[in-house]
């Protein structure tokens, strides 16, 4: 083998190496958030949300901070479906509010722009206006509860109860019933809540993305919010 020839295929190596660790790094890592958690947005409210009341009862809206915000979690497929990354996304620009009467959540709506998802790759929050969630069309997602939640018994500051909330959420144009796993802290001045629930694309007229045989989506995936909430 001739020296030529050797250093051909040496430099061949090289540049294979280099675009699959730039190829790692740039698109397949693991970037994905952190799963929703009531403790991330107690902490980052704490102390925020002005004097306590002497009661949990009344009306609450969301008061929007960093920690706070509605978003998704899915699974990308590039290379033929044979390599998988979880993807995520999140707005902080969510409006929302909540009656509370002793042991009994009567009312809740939340509504987030959805125009306003960032995630780790430009190129995918751009794609997200004109295919999936076709947010150029469709800019809002709303959450409207449709059933009262009972908790256990009256909340106790400094106590996280788990909750399921019933109710209609509507994306994409389209509204379905959907059961969020939640929990909440009540911590006098706020009220931080935490959950998801999985959303299945067709059931919101929507379809997976797919860019042209790179890389598509699962056809499921999940909204997760965190949520604090102040007296109205």
């Amino acid at each position: 083998m001739s020296n030529k020839l050797k250093i051909g295929i040496a430099a061949a190596v090289v540049v294979v190496v280099v675009a699959g660790a730039g190829a790692w790094w740039f698109v397949l890592r693991d970037t994905a958030e952190p799963e929703a958690s009531v403790e991330a947005v107690a902490a980052d409210q704490e102390g925020d949300g002005g004097d306590a009341p002497g009661t949990i009862d009344g009306e609450w809206v969301v008061q929007q901070g960093d920690s706070v915000f509605v978003g998704y979690r899915v699974t990308e497929m590039f290379a033929g479906d044979t390599l998988e990354k979880t993807a995520t996304g999140r707005t902080p620009e969510v409006e929302g509010s909540m009656t509370v009467d002793g042991d009994t959540i009567s009312e809740a709506t939340v509504t987030a722009d959805l125009t306003q998802l960032e995630s780790d790759q430009n190129r995918r929050d751009a794609a997200l206006s004109t295919r999936g969630l076709e947010t150029g069309q469709f800019p809002d997602g709303t959450f409207e509860l449709t059933e009262p939640i009972t908790l256990p018994s009256a909340p106790e500051v400094g106590e996280t109860v788990e909750v399921v909330a019933v109710g209609d959420l509507t994306i994409h144009g389209e509204t379905a019933p959907v059961e969020v796993e939640l929990e909440a802290l009540w911590e006098g001045s706020t009220i931080s809540v935490a959950g998801s629930t999985p959303i299945v694309f067709a059931d919101f007229g929507m379809e997976a993305i797919d860019i042209a045989g790179f890389v598509s989506t699962d056809d499921e995936g999940t909204m997760e919010l965190q949520l604090s909430f102040v007296p109205a």
